[in-house]
């Protein structure tokens, strides 16, 4: 099967939308896979589900207003769906489709017993009242109530939604109901049956697996340079730990704009600066610089925690980093990774750099279930353990077949959930 048939020619990799990349992704693993489980490659390029919902609430000023939403199910092979919800303007179906099959891949990676799932409505939270924004919350839990579940599918916060969100989330669910289910969502407030540790488990992850691969390089963590993409709870946590481990975080991005310290930024003030005024422009001890010399600071490690498709054809050439590690969701092109490739530099893909975030809210969940609730500590050392293993079993795999760390990673996610797929076999 070539998946890249399906791809109009008059695309370039950096034209690709996030589902002909992983479309793409697939094809590039499929020489690599156990050729026992090729007869149901073709399960990994069909969402088992999509649902498309209208989404209407009445506005602070009495109009009414409609918003699209959307809930994919990409694989439940090897369990329930897992994955977040975004509130962002750019959202659309083939974009959640493609969300939601990372996640299936992720899922399997790190060896958490979930499928793939993604949601997310089409809206500008930041033109809502939060008056606005919980009933757009709860009118979205309920219409797509016929798909989720704590043993079905569950939602957990994505780009614009966080645990007031998912507060709001589980108790419309809750309602509906009659009875209180918490582990419906994750990423709750821990009152609310929520995980300690959750909220920086995504950006620990990060921290954790570029740790590893710069053992493997000769790296040094303390006095390494990184630049950050990306400032949101990704990203200042990833930055806050590669401070405190010694290393200096010399430029940070995000939407409003570039800052750069060849000394280091002080993470926490940039935190404190951008909460406050909104921006980083003028944040302390730091310097304006343009989004385009951001990609070619001189650095050894940038952490790409942003949105899809921010590393391209066109900035790929100029990144000076020796590793680049994932933070986001597709952050790099297919052209791009060939570039990188190329260039030498060692990319920490997605599907196992930010999979802390979901091992955490597997914790959570089981929480949930079992009414028993850990440590703060106790969550950092599993999720720790969890990601080094990931890590070591991806980078085993690709020293042994001579591939990428990519495809290394979907060979192994890829496998796991076909052979749960083939195990489980056709009904009827």
């Amino acid at each position: 099967m070539d998946n890249t048939s399906k791809i109009p020619s008059y695309l370039s990799r950096d034209q690709l939308g996030p589902w002909e990349t992983y479309l793409v992704q697939i094809d590039r693993v499929e020489p690599y896979l156990d050729k026992a489980l090729l007869p149901w490659v073709e399960t990994l390029t069909r969402p088992k589900r999509s649902l498309i919902v209208d989404v209407p609430i009445r506005l602070d000023n009495g109009v009414i207003a409609h918003y699209e939403g959307y809930r994919v199910q990409h694989n439940l092979s090897r369990g329930p769906g897992k994955g977040g919800i975004r509130f962002h303007p750019e959202v659309t179906l083939t974009e959640v489709m493609a969300l939601s099959a990372w996640m299936t891949i992720k899922n399997a990676v790190v060896n958490v017993p979930y499928g793939g799932a993604k949601g997310g409505i089409r809206v500008d939270p930041k033109k809502l009242s939060i008056a606005e924004q919980e009933r757009l919350t709860r009118r979205y839990a309920s219409e797509i109530n016929i798909m989720i579940g704590p043993d079905r599918d569950i939602p957990a916060p994505d780009i614009n939604t966080n645990e007031q969100v998912m507060a709001w989330f589980m108790d419309t669910y809750s309602v509906n109901q009659g009875k209180t289910t918490t582990g419906v969502v994750t990423g709750k407030p821990v009152s609310l049956g929520g995980s300690l540790g959750r909220h920086d488990a995504t950006g620990r992850g990060v921290f954790v697996t570029t740790v590893e691969a710069a053992r493997h390089l000769g790296i040094s963590i303390a006095g390494a340079r990184v630049a950050v993409q990306g400032f949101g709870n990704v990203g200042e946590a990833a930055s806050r730990l590669f401070a405190d481990a010694g290393a200096k975080v010399v430029a940070i991005q995000d939407d409003t704009g570039s800052i750069y310290n060849a000394s280091g930024l002080d993470i926490r003030k940039v935190r404190q600066y951008r909460q406050e005024t909104g921006g980083l422009a003028g944040a302390p001890d730091s310097e304006p610089i343009d989004n385009e010399h951001f990609w070619s600071c001189e650095i050894d490690i940038l952490v790409a925690a942003a949105m899809e498709n921010q590393i391209t054809e066109h900035n790929a050439p100029l990144i000076r980093a020796r590793i680049v590690a994932e933070g986001a969701n597709g952050p790099t092109t297919p052209g791009a990774d060939l570039i990188l490739q190329e260039r030498g530099i060692l990319v920490i893909p997605d599907v196992l750099a930010n999979a802390g975030g979901v091992t955490v809210s597997y914790f959570e969940w089981v929480q949930d279930i079992s009414a028993f609730f850990w440590s703060e500590d106790e969550i950092n050392s599993r999720l720790d353990k969890i990601m080094r293993d990931a890590f070591a079993a991806v980078w085993n795999a690709a020293h042994a077949k001579g591939i990428l760390l990519r495809t290394a990673a979907f060979v192994l996610g890829c496998e796991r959930v076909l052979t749960a797929r083939k195990l489980r076999g056709l009904y009827p």
